[in-house]
């Protein structure tokens, strides 16, 4: 199972880069650079590396806390777009695949997963901060970059058109919502262990 998650997280990559590529006529590493700057992309880059690693050919043993965490930032990625960014862009032909294998496919299949195959009775409160480690690496990120060139990935992170505060009140959001789906994935492996 881990194994077509990585793979069909790899497929859904290539079918927007592809897509991507196409409508931009730009070089392919500029393709690649510009998807590097969306949480989804890099979250399901980050899938694939772990459920490969995990898979049977390689076999190798990951953290729950990380599982759950991953799980929860793909989970969280894909509601979020549905619910406030999808109407901003429509997509068709390959990139309508593309975003619904990356943002409606993948979140479900991460999440049918998890409950069913991961490793969650060892979960504790103390595993809070690893809930928080890749959103707010992200947010770091996505600011720096934006700083840099002028461009923001997502309108409520957007400093050319919204007030620090604002944006730091958006960002706090966010993480004050992946502490709490922490919380929740934490109370699901307790009652898992029962």
């Amino acid at each position: 199972m881990a194994l077509a998650i990585a793979v069909l997280a790899l497929a859904s990559l290539c079918a927007q880069f592809i897509h991507l590529h196409a409508r931009a006529h730009v070089p392919i590493f500029v393709t690649a650079w510009d998807m590097a700057r969306y949480f989804t992309i890099l979250t399901n880059l980050l899938v694939v590396v772990t459920f490969a690693v995990m898979s049977r050919p390689v076999r190798a043993e990951l953290a729950a806390p990380w599982l759950a965490a991953l799980s929860l930032a793909a989970i969280l990625s894909g509601l979020i777009y549905h619910l406030v960014l999808a109407q901003l862009i429509s997509f068709t032909g390959l990139g309508w695949w593309a975003d619904h294998g990356l943002h409606s496919l993948m979140p479900v299949a991460i999440a049918l997963w998890w409950l069913a195959y991961a490793p969650k009775q060892r979960l504790d409160y103390a595993d809070l901060p690893i809930f928080v480690l890749w959103p707010s690496a992200y947010g770091a990120y996505a600011l720096a970059r934006g700083a840099a060139d002028g461009i923001y990935p997502y309108p409520f992170i957007d400093l050319s058109v919204m007030a620090p505060i604002a944006v730091a009140t958006n960002l706090a959001g966010l993480l004050v919502l992946f502490l709490l789906g922490g919380v929740l994935m934490i109370l699901i492996g307790r009652f898992a262990d029962r």
